[in-house]
């Protein structure tokens, strides 16, 4: 698989995709963190804000339904949250193929950019930039977390995230 050699990352629309209205990103999306629920993930410290602002915007029953499975899966898989060196973004807001993208997807670029590593998103914005090494996930059939982290996974799925609004708008 091109990229699994460099470090993953993972922004909150891949890990707010796990709970997407659309199927197919849902699938894709919870069998990408299933699958490596024994490796290690990367988030910056600002994409993992990203989801609890999108998820405190969502009812309080919504909330409880969702943070048991997002707080076990958060201790249950290595995914290191880490913040912005200067590098990291000097290479986003000065690199050609950040341009135009919204400050928060040029800040996440240039993480990955300096690092070298390898960014898996649904975001359409991110995607469309063939220059940067972002990739999809895998489409295919879905792949179950463990019993306990899946009856957690599967109360959470009462919160539902409208495809659109998983790249957020800024």
């Amino acid at each position: 698989m091109p990229g699994e050699l460099r470090t993953t990352y993972a922004d909150a629309a891949l890990f707010l995709g796990m709970n997407s209205a659309d199927e197919a990103t849902r699938t894709a999306c919870k069998s990408f963190f299933a699958t490596r629920l024994h490796g290690r993930v990367v988030m910056s410290l600002e994409q993992v804000g990203r989801c609890d602002d999108l998820v405190w915007r969502f009812p309080r029953e919504l909330q409880d339904a969702y943070y048991p499975f997002m707080d076990h899966l958060h201790t249950d898989m290595r995914i290191d949250r880490l913040g912005y060196t200067r590098e990291d973004i000097g290479a986003g807001l000065g690199a050609p193929a950040t341009a135009g993208l919204p400050v928060h997807e040029q800040l996440l670029a240039g993480m990955v950019l300096h690092r070298d590593g390898v960014l898996r998103s649904v975001s359409p914005r991110l995607l469309a930039r063939r220059e940067l090494p972002v990739l999809a996930p895998e489409p295919g059939p879905e792949v179950a977390f463990p019993d306990d982290l899946e009856k957690l996974y599967r109360a959470s799925l009462a919160l539902r995230i409208p495809h659109e609004r998983l790249w957020g708008e800024d």
